[in-house]
């Protein structure tokens, strides 16, 4: 019986610690980024992107371009990009990144930036 209680234990500890940094997302761990004033730096006709932290990446698989126009999935919901959101200076990160907002509960982009699809 003890090894199954060490067991729960061990799981309940790794749950706990996991949900901590799933909500902990501005934790300090990208204070020193060479990338951290670029990031700040970024705006859309919406506003302020906001920082390192609080962008998404998204994978290849979950963002699109067809003649111009940019969709990403986020929720598992397809969302037009508006072009005012679309982050035109260079992307010194190289991953394709979406800072959300939410709209009557439904998702909104407040900036994206394209990345190199490879």
């Amino acid at each position: 019986m003890r090894p199954a209680i060490s067991g729960a234990a061990t799981l309940l500890g790794l749950t706990t610690l996991l949900a901590a940094s799933a909500l902990a997302r501005d934790d300090g761990r990208y204070a020193n980024s060479p990338l951290k004033p670029w990031f700040e730096s970024l705006h859309s006709e919406f506003g302020q992107c906001c920082s390192d932290a609080d962008g998404y990446v998204i994978a290849d698989v979950d963002w699109e371009s067809d003649r111009g126009r940019y969709r990403v999935r986020i929720d598992d919901e397809w969302v037009v990009v508006p072009d005012g959101a679309v982050i035109t200076v260079p992307n010194k990160f190289g991953r394709t990144m979406v800072w959300k907002h939410y709209v009557d509960g439904h998702p909104r982009v407040r900036c994206f930036m394209p990345g190199s699809m490879t």
